[in-house]
């Protein structure tokens, strides 16, 4: 049973949206023309890149809702991305030259950003969770306008997270949707981030993720292809890492360091998650 009913979901999706633009709009006054600060969690981007990206990846998923999609659409396709033909603009699109751009934000970027934002939600809103969709997930089941809406959720609050790093200290992830967020990155994006990747076959590996801020275990054993997710289990495992929700989701997703949690068990087998489940 999905633990964030659709209604709820898109409470999140709309402030941390909100909390994202109020982040771009404070580097934006910081620094005037100036460029912003690189982002300190995404090396080598800028404000500007995280503007850019969210946007893009908006519009891509609104394509895919809007025409109810069985296949993934061609990225390379310009039209999904509606770019204004505002030259500063383009000038900070990313994805147009494939480089971080270090630049200033241009203020219609931010504008661009909100209005795909907007529209992305009013296309969740009129859905639903159920419509059938195309989506990077091997399970069917997810295979699902909802699987979106949890998605993008997610990387807002991860990419918001990021923004607000560049300025000053960033707020932690709002509890639910990180306890949302962890196991869905051991039953989702660690098969797929494996599968991209082409990962080292697991060998029996275990771990347990533990919150400390709310209920909630997660033991992953990792055998040869195979990613085993068990909820509440008490055997034994290689390593404990323990934290607030907002925490394991933040390790989890490269953002903080082991450092951060309370560790248990064999330290050195920590890092060796990232092997397991490599970034893509």
């Amino acid at each position: 049973m999905d633990p964030i009913d659709h209604s709820t979901r898109l409470s999140h999706f709309r402030n941390e949206t909100a909390a994202f633009e109020r982040a771009v709009r404070r580097a934006i006054d910081d620094v005037g023309d100036t460029p912003v600060p690189l982002v300190p969690s995404c090396p080598g981007w800028s404000v500007a890149d995280l503007v850019g990206h969210l946007g893009s990846v908006h519009r891509f998923v609104a394509r895919i809702l809007r025409e109810r999609l069985s296949e993934a659409p061609d990225h390379t396709d310009p039209t999904i991305y509606d770019l204004p033909q505002d030259p500063a603009v383009r000038a900070a699109w990313p994805k147009l030259e494939g480089v971080p751009n270090p630049g200033p934000v241009p203020q219609a970027l931010t504008e661009w950003f909100a209005q795909g934002a907007r529209r992305l939600e009013a296309l969740f809103r009129e859905l639903g969770p159920d419509v059938p969709v195309w989506t990077w997930s091997a399970d069917s089941a997810d295979r699902t306008s909802g699987f979106w809406l949890r998605m993008q959720t997610i990387e807002l609050a991860v990419h918001r997270w990021d923004a607000q790093s560049a300025t000053g200290a960033p707020e932690p992830v709002d509890a639910a949707i990180a306890a949302d967020a962890v196991p869905h990155t051991f039953e989702t994006m660690a098969p797929f981030r494996r599968a991209a990747a082409g990962a080292p076959a697991g060998a029996g590996e275990r771990y347990r993720f533990r919150r400390t801020d709310g209920p909630g275990s997660w033991t992953v054993t990792f055998s040869g292809d195979l990613v085993q997710v068990e909820h509440g289990a008490t055997g034994t495992v290689g390593v404990e890492a323990a934290g607030t929700a907002s925490d394991l989701m933040l390790f989890l997703w490269r953002r903080i360091p082991a450092s951060a949690l309370c560790v248990r068990g064999d330290a050195e087998l920590l890092p060796h998650y990232f092997t397991l489940v490599p970034p893509v």
